[in-house]
């Protein structure tokens, strides 16, 4: 995820983010242009890795998680922390949008699922191994069992943010960030085995 924003946009980002928190229901209209394109960005990113000729387009999977996120019944009654916690929540989002959308594809046809693969590096690759449906269910696990792993791969499979990024999202060191991703991976390879 590109953090492009100019210090000032990150200061009206915070600032609108405490609007939306304090009921005002005209705040959302004026955050979406500040961090369209990060969230575009975002987007591209999950959907880079889906199979070809998916009905998702970035535009709409932007739209649909901004819509969970501020709209006018958002999925998370929750206020946001800052910039680097909205990005991160809505890294969730898309993740649980794709999730749905492929359960719902995989009903129409009772097929398998996305392929992913985990790897050591910053990068996704596509593979034979995992399936999203089935990723999605051993993360659920994790979460239960250790809820900061659970986040390391939400924000770097799912939100596509490096050690770094991920390290001042959850206000960790990155050898925490390194170590937990390891873990989570083999945990994560394990389960899905298992299952």
């Amino acid at each position: 995820m590109g953090l492009s924003l100019s210090d000032a946009e990150r200061q009206d980002v915070t600032l609108i983010l405490q609007e939306i928190a304090a009921g005002d229901s005209a705040a959302a209209a004026h955050l979406l242009p500040i961090v369209y394109e990060e969230l575009r960005s975002l987007a591209r990113a999950h959907l880079a890795s889906e199979r070809a000729g998916h009905t998702l387009q970035p535009t709409a999977l932007v739209h649909e998680a901004y819509l969970r996120l501020v709209g006018p019944a958002p999925d998370d009654a929750r206020s946001f922390n800052g910039r680097q916690h909205f990005f991160a929540t809505a890294a969730t989002a898309m993740r649980r949008i794709l999730v749905d959308h492929a359960r719902e594809r995989n009903a129409l046809k009772r097929g398998g699922g996305r392929r992913v693969e985990l790897t050591d590096n910053d990068a996704v690759a596509v593979g034979d191994d995992l399936d999203l449906i089935g990723l999605d269910d051993a993360l659920r696990k994790l979460e239960s069992i250790d809820e900061r792993r659970a986040r390391v791969v939400t924000l770097r499979y799912f939100g596509g943010l490096t050690v770094a990024q991920t390290s001042a999202a959850l206000g960790v060191s990155p050898a925490t960030v390194k170590n937990d991703w390891a873990f989570a991976r083999a945990w994560l390879l394990r389960e899905m085995a298992g299952a």
